[in-house]
């Protein structure tokens, strides 16, 4: 199936508007309304219901555009292997979520990018999302902190990740840095159970977020109190700028890696996790 068909798909259904969708592609309006008639043709179904500026997806849309993801990323990485097989270069493709690559891996990719012969692909998703780009094969390595049961992934602990509650001004008392205005990072659902085991009673948090950049740049600016990876704060702490709330309770993820088992014998994955291993 032609990718332009499902790139335009997928831009309408981000801008839910045939005019915006051709500004963003470098198309007319006409050649963008075509192609979606194009691709409804080659489905049997329509995509889009459309009435007077209300373009919605039909539930054959929204079945469409996860595979679609799939499909360009796939066509992506095939002419990026192609492309790099001239000079003997491995296209390798990590992912993690959002709040990991903050957390420990935006730190990594420098040793990662000075490997010889290998170009790397770095994707930051949900965790679903990741899991699903290994089995589709347009992923290598996923990075996660919440441990996927599928039966075709070996999923292995290769980190633990120390967070703590860091504030905005000095205190000993978490019930006073969170009236700073706590920040609620999602860090994964056995740091959600955890913290809702740890804080009852605690007042709504004014900002959450899965990302740990934002919930930072949010209390220098603005002050406040989060839970944030020890190695991401401490030259904050170290200039003064964030303090240590010394009763709050100390918290830890295990970050896992996940990929297909038929490459449990591959020697790149295999000298990849020992890196992180041995952080």
């Amino acid at each position: 199936m032609d990718t332009d068909l499902l790139k335009t798909f997928m831009e309408v259904s981000r801008t839910r508007h045939f005019g915006r969708a051709a500004e963003n592609l470098y198309l007319t309006q006409s050649a963008v309304s075509f192609r979606i008639r194009q691709l409804e043709g080659l489905l049997g179904v329509e995509l889009f219901s459309r009435q007077r500026n209300n373009i919605q997806l039909t539930p054959a849309g929204e079945k469409l555009i996860p595979l679609a993801e799939s499909s360009v990323m796939l066509e992506q990485r095939i002419r990026h292997e192609v492309a790099l097989a001239d000079d003997r270069h491995y296209q390798f493709a990590l992912g993690a979520t959002p709040n990991l690559w903050d957390a420990v891996l935006q730190q990594e990719l420098p040793s990662l990018l000075r490997r010889p012969g290998m170009a790397v692909s770095a994707m930051a998703h949900s965790s679903s999302t990741l899991v699903r780009q290994i089995l589709e094969r347009s992923l290598d390595l996923a990075l996660v902190f919440d441990a996927p049961k599928v039966d075709e992934l070996v999923t292995q602990e290769v980190m633990t990740v120390p967070l703590v509650m860091v504030a905005s001004e000095p205190t000993d008392d978490w019930n006073a840095a969170t009236e700073l205005g706590y920040v609620l990072v999602d860090w994964g659902t056995s740091f959600g159970i955890q913290h809702a085991q740890e804080f009852k009673g605690m007042a709504a948090p004014v900002l959450k977020t899965n990302t740990g950049r934002i919930a930072l740049d949010s209390i220098l600016t603005h002050g406040g109190a989060a839970y944030l990876p020890e190695g991401m704060v401490a030259p904050h702490i170290d200039a003064g700028e964030l303090y240590r709330v010394d009763n709050a309770p100390e918290m830890t993820r295990q970050v896992f890696a996940s990929y297909l088992a038929s490459r449990k014998d591959d020697e790149l994955i295999a000298d990849i996790l020992k890196q992180f291993v041995a952080d």
